[in-house]
C-alpha cells in the first residue's frame, strides 16, 4: 500500500453564525476574502452527510495564498452543537494560529473589535511571542511572533 503525496492543505472550515463579521475579524488579522458563495442542493449534502443544506460560505485566504479559512453560515439544517468557548484541552477542533509580525498592535486592533487575551502575550524560549484569543463569536485564535530572527 502506497501512502497518497498530499500536495497541501487546501482549507480549514470554520462554522460561524455572522459571516460579516467573521469576515471583519479574519480580514483584521491579514487574510482576504477570496470568494463567497451559496453551496446547497442534493450533490453538497451527499458530501457532508446532511442532505438538504444550504450553506453561505466564504473563503478567506492568507497573504502568501497557500493558506484558507473556509467560513460558514449554515441555513439549512440548524447547527446541532456549538464548542466555540470550550476550553484549549477540549477534544475536537481547538483553534488556527497565525504568525504575526507584531503581535502587540495587532492584539490592540483586535480587542477594539471585542476579541479578549485568554491570560497574556508570553515568551516561549526566546524564540516566540505567542497569546490566545478569544475572537468573533468566541473563536479561539492563536497569535506567534518570532523573536529569535529580529
Amino acid at each position: 500500500m502506497t501512502k497518497n503525496n498530499l500536495p497541501e492543505l487546501n482549507n480549514v472550515g470554520i462554522v460561524v453564525e455572522n459571516l460579516d463579521n467573521a469576515i471583519s475579524f479574519f480580514t483584521e488579522i491579514g487574510l482576504k476574502l477570496e470568494g463567497r458563495s451559496m453551496v446547497e442542493g442534493e450533490w453538497s449534502g451527499r458530501v457532508t452527510g446532511l442532505k438538504n443544506q444550504s450553506v453561505e460560505i466564504a473563503m478567506m485566504v492568507t497573504p502568501d495564498g497557500h493558506s484558507r479559512l473556509e467560513l460558514s453560515r449554515f441555513i439549512t439544517p440548524a447547527t446541532v452543537s456549538d464548542h466555540r468557548t470550550a476550553p484549549v484541552n477540549s477534544l475536537g477542533y481547538l483553534r488556527v494560529m497565525f504568525k504575526v509580525d507584531n503581535i502587540d498592535e495587532l492584539v490592540s486592533r483586535l480587542t477594539k473589535q471585542g476579541a479578549e487575551l485568554v491570560d497574556e502575550i508570553v515568551n516561549y524560549q526566546g524564540i516566540y511571542r505567542l497569546c490566545y484569543i478569544r475572537g468573533v463569536e468566541g473563536l479561539l485564535i492563536g497569535l506567534a511572533e518570532q523573536i529569535n530572527n529580529k
